[in-house]
């Protein structure tokens, strides 16, 4: 039987998930705490936990690295849920922090890029302890397939409710939220390097998606499979806990 999607059903079964989540392991002032990037996996995850604990226990934290040419989507969800906000700028930090390592190496590419989105981790962290909250964590199944996440950074956090989620089932539970459609369809991109999703990763997520559920073997893009696999083999440390020695 092929696989099929039914948006209104999944949705319901989300919100109750972490309604439920909340109920059974928090306290009834517990809130959930969201990093606000404007895009479809912040929204959608914002717009769920509204649903689920209503909006006085959601709080969202704008986190703009300096200017940040987009931030008025971050703030038209705030607006559009009507929920409490903080926006907290990364900018000074990062560069206190990178100048800091400067003075005994040169970063890397890879520490340029993922530095950003470990502060805006401990950022949520910070104002969670201080609120009395959980982290939401927003990574989709297809950022996490591929590894397209930063460890200790976006792909960490307390409960993950899109994670078994691919993009193209989150856009449509994004829709039947009733989301504004700049939201949900807003081009992905990772606000640190400035390129596109799909630019960085060299493939589209309806192909990865469509791999990812079984509707495409992809053997009429074998390159597009080969990375899709290497990928997804390479990145799986980051879905997995601590290796551990283990005392016989």
């Amino acid at each position: 039987m092929a696989y099929s999607f039914d948006a209104k059903k999944v949705t319901a079964q989300v919100v109750d998930w972490v309604k439920n989540h909340f109920a059974e392991t928090a306290s009834p002032e517990t809130k959930a705490v969201i990093g606000i990037s404007g895009g479809k996996d912040s929204s959608v995850t914002a717009a769920i936990c509204v649903k689920a604990l209503g909006k006085d226990r959601v709080i969202g934290v704008l986190m703009p690295q300096g200017e940040q040419a987009d931030i008025s989507y971050s703030r038209l969800l705030v607006d559009t849920l009507g929920i409490k906000s903080y926006t907290v700028n990364i900018g000074d930090t990062v560069r206190t922090f990178m100048g800091e390592l400067g003075k005994h190496m040169e970063p890397s590419n890879q520490a340029i890029v993922n530095t950003p989105a470990r502060i805006r981790m401990t950022t949520l962290y910070a104002v969670a302890a201080t609120v009395g909250g959980r982290v939401a964590n927003t990574c989709n199944l297809s950022e996490d397939w591929v590894g397209y996440s930063t460890k200790y950074g976006d792909a960490a956090g307390d409960f993950s409710p899109l994670s078994e989620l691919t993009v193209t089932e989150v856009l449509q539970i994004g829709e039947e939220l009733g989301l504004p459609n700049e939201l949900v369809h807003k081009v992905p991109i990772d606000g640190l390097c400035g390129k596109t999703d799909e630019e960085n990763l060299g493939f589209t997520y309806a192909m990865l998606d469509t791999y990812i559920r079984g509707l495409d073997d992809l053997r009429a893009h074998p390159e597009i499979k080969e990375k899709i696999d290497r990928l997804h083999k390479a990145n799986l440390h980051k879905l997995r806990l601590i290796p551990k020695f283990e005392l016989k």
